[in-house]
């Protein structure tokens, strides 16, 4: 198990002698779901690329920055962009958004991500609420991670999603009438997408969408003992659902086209919290 207070002390000291307030509520911004951060009033914005040892992200649609602001008197701290495990970095690298949330004061968290859509029910520009996660195939990462490698350790049955975080993503729906879909995420390391045959053998675990992010950082989260939920935007249908042909242009441009809907929900989230 890595001592993450060690590895990234010097991002830590960095990040609270920046920041201009203790964050209450923590938000990673998924691929193409970054403009939420201009939407609210920010406090101050730091490149992740101007702190010392902090992981750069590679992906198109993740501009790693992380922004302080603040929305109905609630303080925030977003992260516009993370890194992945299949960019090459490790699991500790992975969740370190997560870290630096706990680090400066935060108890909640909202993930967000963009996901492959498997239920045949949904369609691309849906928001789905995630109600359970399928990991296993980065279970040990995620046991080495945590330290949970006893099966008699405490903490071994983490809460999440946090069902009264859930409840407070689906009032708020209600509230400002967004047809917000619930299922279940599977986990993918990436970075290809899947084949159909993979797409179908998903199915039949109780996937509703698969991405490439969202479960390490949830269950480090849960561990951490923070109230934990998270968001899937269906950008596009899983590879043998459709014939279209899968890219990650696609998934920008629905992100890009639903942001107004993705922006109202956050808005409203924030503000029940």
């Amino acid at each position: 198990m890595i001592n993450l207070n060690s590895k990234y002390k010097t991002v830590i000291n960095f990040l609270k002698s920046e920041a201009p307030f203790e964050p209450e509520f923590s938000i990673i911004l998924g691929s193409g779901l970054g403009d939420f951060a201009e939407q609210i009033h920010t406090h101050k914005s730091i490149s992740t690329s101007d702190i010392p040892g902090y992981p750069a992200s590679t992906v198109i649609g993740h501009k790693g920055k992380i922004h302080f602001a603040e929305y109905e008197n609630k303080k925030l701290i977003l992260f516009q962009g993370r890194v992945h495990f299949y960019e090459g970095y490790d699991i500790n690298e992975c969740v370190i958004p997560v870290f630096i949330s706990y680090k400066l004061g935060a108890d909640k968290l909202l993930l967000t991500n963009a996901a492959g859509g498997i239920n045949k029910n949904f369609s691309p520009g849906d928001l789905m609420l995630i109600t359970s996660f399928n990991g296993i195939l980065i279970k040990k990462e995620l046991t080495d991670l945590i330290g949970l490698t006893n099966p008699t350790a405490k903490n071994n049955f983490l809460v999440l999603p946090h069902p009264k975080l859930n409840s407070v993503i689906k009032l708020s729906a209600q509230k400002e009438k967004i047809d917000l879909k619930e299922g279940v995420y599977f986990y993918t390391k990436g970075p290809t997408y899947e084949t159909p045959a993979e797409i179908r053998f998903i199915e039949k675990f109780g996937a509703d969408a698969v991405g490439m992010s969202t479960v390490h950082e949830a269950v480090y989260a849960a561990y951490l003992g923070m109230k934990v939920s998270a968001i899937s935007c269906i950008t596009n249908f899983a590879a043998g659902i459709s014939d279209q042909k899968l890219s990650h242009s696609e998934v920008t441009e629905t992100a890009d086209r639903v942001k107004d809907t993705f922006a109202k929900l956050v808005k409203s989230v924030i503000k029940s919290v």
